[in-house]
C-alpha cells in the first residue's frame, strides 16, 4: 500500500491500519486476530495478519507476514511497526510481538526501531531493544 504524495503516516493512522489488518486474520482455532502495519522509509506501508493452521506449527504471525511482504518486494528500510490484537471483536490490551517476530525484526531493524502496541484507547510505544535486549546476531562468515 502506498501513501498519496504529500500524505504523512501518523502513529494513529499506522495503528488504525494494524487494526484494519486484523480484520483479515484467519483464526478458526484461537479466534484471536492480530494485525500489523509496517512503515517503510519510503512511506510505503505493508500490513499483515495472523494466519493459523490446524497443525499450529505452520501458523504465522501478523508481524512476520508484514515484514516478509515488504522484504519480498525489495524493502529493507523499516521505520516502525504497529501491532494490534483483537479477541472476539474487541481490541485486546496490548499484543506485543512474540519472540520469533522480535528476532525477525532484529534481522532488519536497529534496537531503536519503534514498535507501537495498540490499546483500547491509543497505543504504547516501545523500542525493539526494550523488547529484545539480547538478540541473536549471526557473526559467522
Amino acid at each position: 500500500q502506498r501513501l498519496c504524495k504529500g500524505d504523512t503516516m501518523t502513529d494513529d493512522r499506522l495503528c488504525r491500519a494494524a487494526l484494519e489488518a486484523a480484520e483479515n486474520a484467519y483464526n478458526p482455532y484461537s479466534h484471536f486476530s492480530v494485525g500489523a502495519a509496517l512503515l517503510c522509509g519510503d512511506g510505503s506501508v505493508y500490513t499483515g495478519c495472523n494466519i493459523e493452521n490446524a497443525s499450529f506449527t505452520p501458523t504465522v504471525c501478523a508481524e512476520r507476514v508484514a515484514v516478509f511482504k515488504a522484504v519480498s518486494e525489495g524493502r529493507r528500510d523499516f521505520v516502525k511497526i504497529a501491532v494490534a490484537g483483537k479477541g472476539r471483536g474487541k481490541t485486546y490490551g496490548i499484543c506485543p510481538p512474540c519472540g520469533v517476530c522480535r528476532q525477525v525484526l532484529s534481522e532488519f531493524c536497529k534496537s531503536g526501531f519503534e514498535i507501537l502496541l495498540v490499546t483500547d484507547g491509543g497505543y504504547e510505544a516501545h523500542t525493539l531493544g526494550e523488547l529484545l535486549p539480547l538478540s541473536f546476531e549471526f557473526t559467522g562468515e
